[in-house]
Parts: C-alpha cells; sequence; structure tokens
C-alpha cells in the first residue's frame, strides 16, 4: 500500500499545529480530577474563572485559560468529559474538529475550493448562530457541533489552498532568486 504524497511543508505544519490544539482541549478534562469543572458559564472576551482554572497543573490551564478568555463557556452548550466541561463550547469544539480533519486531508490531497463549497460550509454556522443571537431559537449541541465541523473544515481547506497558491507562486519560473543558466536549485 502505498501513502499518498505530501502537499506542502506549511499545510504539515497547519495540520499539526490544529490536531495537537484539538488533542490539548480534548485531553485536558481528563488532567483534572473527575466532576470539578461543572459551570464554566461566562462572557466572551473576559477571564472569568480565573479562581477555578488557578487551582490546575499548567497543561489544562492553560487550555482552559484560553477557553475562558475566547468562549462564553456555557454549560448548556458545551460537552462533558470526565465528568468535566470541556474548555470550549460544542461549537467551538466542531471548529477545531474541522480544522484538525480537513488539515489532514489538505496535507494528502491537493484541492481547489470553490467559492460556493466555502459558502456551504460557512452558512450553516452563521444561520444557526445568528438565528440563536437574534431570536429565542435555542440550537442542541449535536447541531453547534455539526456546524462547526462544516466551517472548521471549509476554513481550513481554503487555508491550505491559499498556502498551496502562495508556495506555487514563490517558486514560480523568473523568480527573483533565480541565478539566469543555473540549473541547481539556489539553496533557498
Amino acid at each position: 500500500m502505498r501513502f499518498p504524497r505530501i502537499t506542502s511543508l506549511a499545510i504539515l505544519v497547519m495540520s499539526a499545529l490544529t490536531v495537537s490544539w484539538l488533542a490539548l482541549v480534548m485531553v485536558s478534562p481528563f488532567l483534572v480530577p473527575s466532576g470539578t469543572i461543572t459551570d464554566l458559564s461566562g462572557r466572551v472576551g473576559y477571564i472569568d474563572n480565573a479562581e477555578v482554572i488557578s487551582e490546575m497543573d499548567i497543561l489544562p490551564r492553560a487550555v482552559y485559560r484560553i477557553g475562558d478568555a475566547q468562549c462564553h463557556q456555557l454549560a448548556d452548550r458545551s460537552y462533558f468529559l470526565n465528568d468535566n466541561q470541556m474548555p470550549f463550547c460544542a461549537r467551538d469544539l466542531g471548529l477545531f474538529v474541522g480544522l484538525a480533519f480537513a488539515s489532514v486531508f489538505a496535507l494528502f490531497f491537493r484541492l481547489t475550493i470553490n467559492p460556493f463549497l466555502l459558502l456551504i460550509g460557512l452558512v450553516p454556522l452563521g444561520v444557526d448562530g445568528g438565528l440563536q443571537l437574534i431570536s429565542s431559537y435555542e440550537s442542541v449541541n449535536a447541531l453547534r457541533l455539526a456546524t462547526g465541523i462544516c466551517a472548521g473544515g471549509a476554513l481550513a481547506l481554503l487555508l491550505a489552498q491559499f498556502l498551496l497558491a502562495f508556495k506555487t507562486e514563490e517558486s514560480a519560473p523568473g523568480d527573483a532568486h533565480e541565478v539566469e543558466g543555473d540549473d541547481e536549485p539556489s539553496g533557498k
């Protein structure tokens, strides 16, 4: 069985970062005693749970602190692992899952993402989240997770396409770093 070729070093780095981040988010609830993180509900852009987070070891503390600052962490909009609330809500978790899986996919397969495909990935998140924001509609975690996965996947594929286009543009013939008549790469 032959493994597909890696498309780009930049996408390899993107994949490593997104998969590592997802792993940290998923493992953090297991790095604190079971049942100790039960309600982190707060506001986006604020550190609402400094007292709870300060008691944690350094790795889960870092992940939960980022979650506290960047996510509302409403308990009813979050999943629980190890009887602990996750550091991010279901929609953010979906974004991380989508980013990680689509980055790994883009690592081995080159795609040209159509703007319509990007919209198909982003519109469900906008509709679901937007309706919640402006009406009495209340989404469910499974839908939040699914719309996050779609949006994260679309964004990762778009970023991968940009990285590949940048790489292609950077190595285009007539590049300023090329020396005329020299068949060997410049060592760049």
